[in-house]
């Protein structure tokens, strides 16, 4: 009677502990990949996949569509708009408001960790409401400031004679209108590179600053030979996420005024791509605009990586 049972506990277990310790966080794993798997993949295989299909709203109605190939690429690679206004709008802005950010909140993350405990909670508190801002209400707020009439900076240029009373559109100018947008950026980023770097400069160990004063090292040679080798990998970090944020900005263009106009001179790859889908119907030609903007994020995340390590591996 009591064979079956002899045999059944003989036999060999299907994993052994080792294999249900290997397989079970990707057990664990499983339902929020297959979550971010159908949340993501999926519409950037959908964008793929109208890239290359001829498909505008009357293919929207229909669910039918033509293969074309490669024949947006081509197109869009043979256009001059591309070339000299929206990729120049796109890399030129996105570098400049990168730079601009990690410079503006690294100096605000020094003077942070200057300051006592309770200063430094309260004045983290205060510049954290700019980054918690909606980019909708950010805009409209610069909007407002440089606005042609009833703007502050309109009244108080008018107020020193610098600008008429008939006032100044600085949305009218491609330089000006970049540089309200670089404003905007760089005031709603600052503040998570500031608080980032302020949690690394918290780790660095104070010997190390106080054996380079030893040394006589004055405040940047303190900061190039002891702060940014230290802080590398935090660096690494805010660059290439302000850099993914900065090439892909969208509502802080499209909601300036005259960012809004196909053909303007004020657009960039995501404006674009988003004009071209929505505002004339090509559906098939702004899901290439799209797959050209991952695609140059992707170079150039991975041409500052390579270039980072690369330097890590020479030191």
């Amino acid at each position: 009677m009591n064979t079956p049972t002899r045999e059944r506990s003989g036999r060999a277990p299907l994993l052994s502990m080792r294999g249900r310790r290997t397989l079970l966080p990707w057990v664990l794993l499983a339902p929020p990949l297959g979550v971010i798997g159908i949340l993501l993949l999926f519409p950037i295989g959908r964008i793929v996949w109208l890239s290359f299909r001829d498909f505008r709203l009357a293919n929207l109605v229909s669910g039918e569509s033509e293969f074309i190939g490669l024949r947006h690429y081509v197109d869009l690679l043979a256009d001059p708009y591309l070339w000299r206004v929206v990729l120049v709008n796109t890399v030129l802005f996105a570098l400049v408001a990168v730079v601009l950010t990690i410079v503006f909140g690294t100096l605000v993350a020094l003077l942070l960790s200057t300051l006592g405990s309770v200063a430094r909670v309260v004045v983290v508190s205060c510049i954290m409401v700019a980054w918690a801002m909606p980019a909708v209400s950010g805009t409209y707020v610069w909007i407002w400031i440089f606005d042609v009439d009833q703007g502050v900076v309109a009244q108080a240029l008018m107020s020193l004679g610098v600008v008429e009373p008939s006032g100044h559109n600085w949305f009218a100018d491609r330089f000006w209108f970049y540089a309200i947008v670089t404003l905007n950026i760089v005031h709603s980023g600052f503040p998570f590179v500031a608080v980032t770097v302020l949690a690394g400069l918290l780790t660095v160990p104070k010997e190390l600053y106080e054996a380079a004063r030893i040394d006589g090292a004055s405040a940047w040679k303190r900061f190039w030979h002891v702060t940014f080798p230290t802080l590398r990998p935090v660096f690494a970090v805010v660059t290439v996420l302000s850099t993914i944020w900065d090439f892909k900005v969208f509502a802080q263009i499209y909601l300036m005024p005259g960012g809004d106009v196909g053909g303007s001179q004020m657009l960039n790859l995501g404006v674009w791509s988003y004009i071209q889908s929505f505002g004339q119907n090509d559906f098939g030609k702004g899901s290439a605009i799209a797959v050209m903007l991952t695609l140059l994020l992707l170079v150039v995340t991975l041409v500052y990586l390579r270039a980072l390590f690369r330097e890590d591996e020479l030191r």
